[in-house]
């Protein structure tokens, strides 16, 4: 058997799609050593994404987004004599004669439409046809699926849940009094803040905790609440950031932008508080690489997030900004709570691994591959 898994916006961009293909690519290569992977990378990416003697580069030149994929991208993979293929990146090209297994992180833009600009809406409006037409869909949470049976009509027992895991690095550090870490030539002190992990965008509600941090520092100017957000600035993040003007808190946030992975690891493990008011996600990575690293942590109580987050965190409604610095203000004072949090966040965490996403993955792709007669 010969799975083909499309990895070519791998190319294009770092962020949590290309990483899902990557570090499923990483554990399948790992759990399935003789099981034979081509990964379809774009031209203007020579360099493999993964180098195990089980994978076989495949260079492609229909880039991600095209309009002419579906057409040019099935003619592409034939090349490849699969016997099945996994498109990690929701949508699989309708006209092929191969089997398909689509994976859907997440029906965002059916929630919220404003949400995609047109060049977007034109790719991801196919999710539907798509979906119909797949021979396996995987969703990456219970809440996804229920998303894809409402939103899209497809039967539940064609959806198979496959969870998403925190890269094994992601684990708690040893605990310095006072450490300072320089980021982006910005010094940040351990234990000191609180911290949101997100491209700044509408739907990741940074708003809410901008009312909530002017709120807390209100109620108690001698705390020092400090909020550091990393992440980079995303679509329509202006009237978001004329907020930091508007409630006067430029002295209270630090906007660090995109991190490296080393620099994200220590936030995660030396913030006082992590906070996720999200109004919808998918999975919820960053909280899941929060409760690894030992972050106590708050987050919304909608879409996938409690499913994720479990017992290990709390969960506040995401546009409620007094019960979100009611939160902040406690659990910030509440030595306890966080020493029990940031014990029991990493346990939950191990319960989701990449090894297990992969098993269950070669298992789905063999069926789908191989369906009984």
């Amino acid at each position: 058997m010969t799975i083909v898994i499309d990895a070519r916006l791998n190319a294009y961009r770092n962020g949590g799609i290309p990483q899902y293909t990557q570090q499923l690519i990483n554990a399948m290569a790992e759990v399935a050593p003789k099981t034979a992977l081509t990964i379809l990378q774009h031209r203007r990416q020579p360099k493999p994404l993964v180098i195990a003697p089980n994978i076989t580069r495949k260079t492609i030149y229909t880039p991600p987004h095209h309009r002419w994929e579906p057409l040019t991208l099935s003619i592409e993979i034939n090349t490849t004599h699969p016997s099945v293929v996994l498109f990690p990146d929701f949508i699989a090209p309708t006209r092929r004669n191969f089997p398909a297994v689509v994976t859907i992180h997440d029906l965002a833009f059916l929630h919220f439409n404003d949400l995609l600009d047109d060049n977007a809406k034109a790719f991801y409006g196919r999710v539907g046809v798509s979906s119909k037409y797949a021979d396996g869909i995987i969703a990456v949470s219970e809440s996804t699926k229920r998303d894809i049976v409402q939103l899209l009509g497809i039967a539940p027992e064609r959806i198979t849940v496959i969870y998403e895991a925190a890269a094994t690095h992601f684990v708690p550090l040893p605990k310095v009094p006072h450490e300072r870490k320089r980021i982006n030539n910005i010094d940040v002190t351990a234990n000191t803040f609180l911290l949101f992990v997100s491209t700044i965008e509408p739907r990741k509600n940074l708003p809410v905790l901008l009312q909530a941090l002017r709120i807390c520092r209100d109620r108690h100017p001698e705390r020092n609440y400090h909020l550091v957000a990393a992440g980079a600035r995303g679509w329509r993040e202006t009237p978001i950031l004329q907020q930091i003007n508007t409630l006067h808190l430029h002295d209270a946030i630090t906007l660090l932008g995109s991190v490296a992975d080393d620099d994200l690891h220590w936030l995660y493990a030396n913030c006082r508080i992590y906070a996720n008011p999200s109004r919808y996600e998918g999975f919820g990575l960053p909280l899941l690489e929060a409760l690894a690293c030992g972050a106590p942590a708050l987050a919304s109580n909608t879409s996938s997030l409690p499913e994720i987050g479990g017992d290990a965190a709390c969960y506040i409604p995401p546009d409620d900004p007094i019960a979100w610095a009611d939160a902040i203000s406690q659990l910030w004072q509440a030595d306890d709570q966080r020493d029990a949090m940031a014990q029991r966040g990493p346990i939950h965490a191990a319960r989701f691994s990449w090894q297990t996403a992969a098993t269950q993955t070669l298992q789905l792709l063999a069926v789908v591959a191989n369906p009984p007669q």
